[in-house]
């Protein structure tokens, strides 16, 4: 072995032999650069096999290879098959993220594991020791390893067994529920507030603020049942429980949002506070819907801390954002934010408004329900059981000496001719629509029966905006693209000029399949006058939309194009949130 050792190296410490030699001999590294990374992997305490993928030097689906042939261990591809779960938890989560290793089979006495390098003898030892299985090894790609493995771990974490008090902040875990409202006896009592129940609920709550998630669905069918977090505006499987505790599950969230638990035949809705310190409370507004194979409930997480980001944080351009903070400094006229659902058009009037929240300004809201907590503004919830609607909440704001009003959703004609009376008689008014772009809100509010003049005189700012991923900055790749691919895809010649760099999503363990939190794209189109002289002569959206082109508004492509020029959004996020 004398020939194998690098003199300039240490000799007397280092021998090359194994996997280190094999991978040598089949070109995959030069014998320095193997000696550099093994006293590398050594000092960082990690094996070999992970340091060399983690920094690039070798491809994880060579090393298996190699590591395969060199110790007459099978070679298996992790993404041909579908962990069992049950054979995962036959070993102990500590073990399975200290050797970053995962159990596949269980055949008799002995258990298959896979393991992206054999020699680590140790890790198979321990778990022998734990199991009492012979346990053989299986080489696996390091790279799918870790995801599939993470993945694995996260959704045995969140199953019944294995829950602990230790796995949750219950000392300042404090949640809102209405256990003294508990009604029926379709569920008991005891059920309910079963200890591992109220355990995994909590810890499914928690677990989805700490990842960012939007949403949370609890989804049972015949045979199964999953939960699903909403995560960057995309939904990922994160647990399966037995489908036995669907109903316990639904009970269980039903009796923290006060609902009824013995009612299950039509929809409910309700709300969950949950303070998880002294400092932070996360509100979660949650809906009930009966299905064929029991009550799939879906919340939504209301965090007020996002209204308090400020507007820097929410992505528009500096020019944008002049127009929308004009809009907010006017003393009358109405502001629409426009945008399909989960396009971020709650955070865009919240931001607003916590601008305007001052001790001299009376700000009332009427929202169906009212997502986020402002305290110092006057919130309304509409009931439209008992009469409350949008129009019966503003006449009643008009009565009340109000500065700014806030409107959740201008639906139908009375709503919006009140709105836009309020708009002209020197209050601010902020609301929302659902329309696909600025322009096609004035025709929308046409098409309902507003008066042309009437808009004209009183709409002085719309917004339309979409969420766009953003990039993992940790992972994110360059690509190429010709000027030409890049000419249809909507820049200019003046962009290209530039030099601007298209990047594209990869993945790694800090992200969701290369992307990391959300970006808004936005178009702020303001009503100028010669806007207001195409809506009095009845023009339509086409129009309205080439006006606002000549007067250098950009619509939502070119703003998504502009993101995908600083980095921050790949280019196929921005073709599926906005339209060529």
């Amino acid at each position: 072995m004398a020939e194998n050792v690098i003199p300039a190296l240490n000799p007397a410490r280092l021998v090359l032999q194994g996997l280190p030699l094999r991978l040598i001999q089949d070109g995959l590294l030069d014998e320095k650069t193997m000696v550099q990374a093994l006293e590398t992997a050594a000092d960082n305490k990690t094996n070999l096999v992970s340091h060399l993928v983690s920094t690039g030097l070798a491809d994880p689906r060579e090393i298996a290879i190699a590591a395969s042939q060199e110790f007459g261990v099978p070679l298996l591809d992790l993404d041909a098959i579908q962990p069992d779960l049950d054979v995962v938890k036959l070993v102990s989560d500590k073990l399975l993220a200290k050797h970053r290793v995962l159990p596949l089979v269980k055949r008799g006495k002995r258990l298959f594991v896979a393991v992206s390098d054999p020699t680590n003898l140790h890790a198979l030892d321990e778990i022998k020791f734990q199991t009492g299985l012979s346990v053989e090894a299986v080489v696996v790609e390091e790279d799918k390893l870790h995801r599939i493995a993470s993945k694995a771990l996260e959704q045995v974490d969140t199953q019944m067994p294995g829950l602990s008090d230790d796995d949750l902040d219950l000392e300042n875990l404090d949640v809102t529920g209405g256990d003294d409202e508990l009604q029926g006896d379709v569920v008991s009592r005891d059920e309910v507030e079963d200890a591992p129940i109220v355990r995994f609920v909590n810890k499914v709550l928690l677990d989805a603020i700490k990842k960012g998630a939007s949403d949370i669905h609890f989804e049972p069918y015949e045979k199964s049942y999953r939960i699903r977090f909403r995560l960057d505006g995309v939904l990922k499987e994160i647990a399966t429980p037995p489908v036995q505790l669907a109903g316990k599950i639904a009970a269980r969230l039903k009796v923290m949002s006060r609902l009824d638990i013995a009612e299950r035949r039509v929809p409910q809705d309700g709300r969950i506070k949950m303070r998880i310190s002294k400092n932070r409370a996360i509100d979660f507004r949650v809906s009930t819907c009966p299905t064929l194979f029991g009550e799939k409930i879906v919340a939504r997480i209301l965090d007020p801390s996002s209204a308090m980001l400020g507007i820097d944080a929410l992505g528009y351009e500096p020019q944008q954002k002049e127009l929308y903070l004009k809009a907010l400094a006017q003393p009358h006229g109405m502001i629409l934010v426009t945008g399909p659902t989960g396009s971020g058009k709650t955070v865009s009037l919240y931001t607003g408004l916590n601008i305007l929240n001052k001790e001299d300004t009376n700000i009332s809201t009427a929202e169906d329900p009212a997502e986020i907590n402002l305290p110092g503004v006057n919130q309304v919830n509409v009931n439209p059981k008992v009469g409350l609607t949008f129009a019966s909440a503003l006449r009643a704001f008009l009565r009340q000496d109000p500065d700014v009003i806030m409107v959740g959703e201008i639906r139908d004609l009375e709503t919006a001719e009140i709105a836009i009376k309020a708009a002209q008689t020197g209050h601010l008014v902020l609301s929302t629509l659902h329309t696909n772009d600025a322009p096609k809100t004035l025709t929308r509010l046409i098409d309902m029966g507003v008066k042309p003049y009437a808009i004209a005189t009183s709409v002085s700012l719309i917004i339309a905006q979409r969420l766009a991923r953003r990039l993992c900055n940790n992972c994110k790749a360059p690509i190429e693209m010709s000027p030409e691919a890049l000419l249809k895809e909507g820049f200019t010649e003046e962009d290209l000029a530039t030099g601007f760099t298209v990047y594209k999503p990869v993945g790694c363990d800090q992200c969701t399949d290369g992307y990391k939190g959300r970006t808004g794209i936005y178009q702020v189109m303001p009503v100028s006058e010669e806007i207001q002289r195409i809506i009095l002569q009845n023009g339509n959206a086409v129009d309205i939309a080439n006006q606002a082109a000549a007067e250098g508004i950009w619509d939502l492509r070119r703003s998504g194009l502009k993101k995908v020029m600083d980095g921050i959004t790949s280019l196929d996020e921005v073709n599926q949130c906005t339209v060529e």
